[in-house]
């Protein structure tokens, strides 16, 4: 059986995914103009600075998009359809978005949550899932189940 994706962890978001590990969600913050940003990169794209600090989000947020895949795309993935993939905006960085999934526990499966409760817009809340090799992924809860 396939393994499910793991993300690539590179230099500029190491510190997204140990923040994870610790059961935070922090997002790359300009230093300058404190212009939170997302995916991490060196330098700003509003200001150009190359300074930046990692700041802690409440984990509160609403689903901005989603969908589901239909088939799914990758043979690993097909035990657990329908599932759902989302895009959450966090209430306190509104021009970030974030990837994940809605489910109905920190460790329950992709298919846990009925995709008939998925609205655009639906407060959800950030909780961390293990994926191995020591990653912690940031999955959703509805803060309505």
């Amino acid at each position: 059986m396939d393994a499910l994706l793991l993300p690539v962890v590179d230099d500029d978001g190491a510190p997204f995914w140990e923040y994870a590990a610790r059961g935070e969600l922090r997002v790359q913050t300009c230093g300058s103009c404190a212009e939170p940003r997302f995916p991490p990169r060196p330098c700003c794209p509003h200001c150009q600075s190359f300074d930046s600090q990692w700041c802690r989000l409440s984990g509160r947020g609403r689903i901005w998009s989603y969908v589901l895949p239909h088939p799914p795309l990758l043979p690993a993935y097909a035990a657990q359809a329908p599932y759902n993939a989302v895009l959450v905006e966090p209430v306190d960085a509104p021009r970030v978005r974030l990837v994940g999934n809605v489910v109905a526990a920190p460790g329950a499966a992709l298919n846990s949550v009925d995709p008939a409760r998925l609205r655009i817009g639906a407060a959800v809340r950030v909780a961390f899932r293990e994926a191995g090799d020591g990653l912690f992924l940031p999955c959703w809860l509805l803060e309505r189940p």
